[in-house]
């Protein structure tokens, strides 16, 4: 079966605001995780833990939807309060799944949960 949405990986806070610029009036949803080094492995370890339980839910995305996966870069950036993610997309964790544009969001722990990220995908 063909996937009915998009996936844009994306790092940083620039890149993320200009692929939402660039999908205006799709439903976005971006899931935010710590950066990953050369090995594929994220300084975050419950981004690590989640990461597969919120792509095995990904076929519940609405059809015509984006799903963004975007790194906020190194641990020392992520800790920093005035980052842009922090300050901006007003992020208090990763990993974070959010519908961009609505107050859902699903922030650490919460991200581990089959359930609750199938309700995001699949909710009006």
């Amino acid at each position: 079966m063909a996937r009915q949405y998009e996936e844009v990986t994306v790092r940083g806070y620039d890149e993320f605001m200009k692929a939402v610029s660039q999908r205006k009036g799709k439903d976005v949803f971006a899931y935010f995780s710590g950066s990953k080094n050369e090995q594929g492995c994220s300084w975050c370890p419950d981004c690590v833990k989640a990461e597969p339980i919120v792509r095995g839910e990904l076929g519940y995305l609405p059809p015509g939807s984006v799903f963004i996966y975007c790194q906020v870069g190194e641990r020392s950036y992520w800790k920093d309060p005035n980052n842009e993610f922090k300050k901006t997309l007003k992020l208090s964790g990763v990993p974070t799944l959010l519908r961009y544009g609505t107050p859902q969001k699903l922030v650490e722990e919460e991200c581990f949960k089959k359930d609750l990220v199938r309700m995001m995908f699949t909710e009006d």
